[in-house]
């Protein structure tokens, strides 16, 4: 059975780089803050 999770492992690899290889990187950065404005209490 590790064989087989072995070979399975390496397939997803591998069809990971050809999807990359095909579509581009894949784009999963930090999603860009959107600044939300906030009403300061006034003293």
């Amino acid at each position: 059975m590790d064989y087989i999770d072995k070979a399975l492992e390496k397939l997803r690899e591998w069809v990971d780089r050809v999807i990359e290889a095909l579509f581009g990187p894949e784009t999963q950065g930090e999603p860009d803050l959107i600044p939300i404005p906030v009403d300061e209490p006034r003293r």
